[in-house]
Parts: C-alpha cells; sequence; structure tokens
C-alpha cells in the first residue's frame, strides 16, 4: 500500500497500474484522435517528461471552459436558488480537478527542471498554449451544444492520460528506484519513487474520466 494525497485512504499504486494496463482504451472520436495525431507530430510517440507537462497544459482546459459555461448560467438564476446551488457545486468540483491537474502540471514542471532537460521555446511554451486555446473554445462549445459531447470528448483525453502514465512507469523500471522529491510533496502528495508518482497520476486521470462518463447521462450541471 503506498501513500497518497493528503486524507485519502492508502492504495495499491501498482495494483492500480496492472489494471489499467489490463483494460483496454476507449475509442476515440474524431477529435480526440486529432488532438492525439497533433500530438504525436509535434512531439513524437515517445513518452517524455516534456511531453507529459505539455499534457497538462492541456488537460486543464476542459474544466476552465465548463466553469465559465456554469458562472454564466449562474447569472441567470436568481429565480431559482436551488438550481443555483446545483451550479454552484458543479463549479466546485469543476475547479477541484482543475487544481489537480495543475498540481500534475507543476510537479512535472519541477522534474524538467531539476533533470536540466532543455526545452524549445516554441514546441514547448507556445505551441501548448496555443493548442489549449482551441481545446478550450471546442470544449466550450461542445458543452453549450450538448453537454454530453463535451464530457466524451474529455473522457476520451482522460483516458489517454491514464493509459500514458501507467505505460511511462512500465517502460521506466529505473523509475521504481528513483526517490521523488518535490516542493510539493505537502500539497499532493509524498511518493516512495517516481514510479508511484505516475501511477497516482494515472489513477487520477482515471477517475477524472470516470467523473466525465458519470455526468454523460445526467441533466446539465449534474
Amino acid at each position: 500500500m503506498e501513500n497518497n494525497p493528503v486524507g485519502t485512504p492508502s492504495i495499491d499504486l501498482k495494483n492500480e497500474e496492472a489494471m489499467t494496463l489490463a483494460s483496454e482504451r476507449r475509442k476515440y472520436g474524431f477529435l480526440a484522435k486529432a488532438l492525439f495525431f497533433s500530438m504525436n507530430l509535434f512531439y513524437g510517440r515517445k513518452k517524455t517528461f516534456s511531453k507529459f507537462k505539455v499534457l497538462e497544459v492541456i488537460a486543464r482546459v476542459p474544466y476552465q471552459s465548463w466553469e465559465h459555461v456554469a458562472y454564466i448560467a449562474m447569472t441567470h438564476t436568481y429565480a431559482a436558488p436551488h438550481f443555483a446551488r446545483r451550479i454552484f457545486e458543479f463549479v466546485k468540483e469543476s475547479r477541484a480537478q482543475q487544481d489537480n491537474e495543475q498540481w500534475h502540471l507543476l510537479i512535472l514542471e519541477e522534474l524538467v527542471q531539476r533533470k536540466g532537460i532543455r526545452e524549445n521555446f516554441f514546441l514547448y511554451r507556445f505551441l501548448p498554449q496555443v493548442i489549449a486555446f482551441f481545446y478550450y473554445h471546442v470544449s466550450w462549445l461542445l458543452y453549450v451544444m450538448k453537454p454530453a459531447w463535451s464530457y466524451a470528448l474529455n473522457a476520451d483525453f482522460e483516458d489517454h492520460a491514464e493509459h500514458e502514465y501507467m505505460e511511462f512507469v512500465r517502460e521506466n523500471p529505473v523509475f521504481e528506484n528513483e526517490p521523488f522529491e518535490s516542493d510539493f510533496k505537502d500539497d499532493y502528495g509524498d511518493y516512495r519513487n517516481l514510479a508511484d508518482l505516475f501511477r497516482r497520476i494515472g489513477l487520477d486521470e482515471r477517475m477524472h474520466k470516470n467523473e466525465s462518463l458519470g455526468r454523460m447521462t445526467g441533466a446539465r450541471f449534474a
């Protein structure tokens, strides 16, 4: 049983890795396939710290777009306090998911810096923001048209991320012997090594995927 974020019960992260690796990936939709194709085109198929950092820049975007839609809706619900409260709860959940992705990004950025990995400014600073900009507006538009479409796209993205992280651990057994040192341990969790860190991040992505799948059949802001 391994360490986990503060306040959560202990989880067998190796077992979670095995569960992911034994599961099939989702049948991704056209938009998700286009996004993954673009990522591989610009960053290659090889899994790297820098590529995962780009992935985490993009991962926050759907939650930001849903939060934006919810805030707009909240300004028109004064006569329906129960609906307004439901929207507010939805906003808090989206914010929590967004914050979780932010911790992933900060930790990956820290790892890149500590390992002295040199990154091209265009590929790793400018381009991720461009991709995130378009992904934000696609997620926002899909949510306005039909929330289930936006949730499905996010489920595809999170499923992809879950499998990529778990495969990253499998492909790099050296991570088992590399201690996890971070200024963000008190915020995200203290892990024995990098293997457990990435297993935990992969598990987070699975949880986000399942949350999106669970919302697909519910009402707006449910």
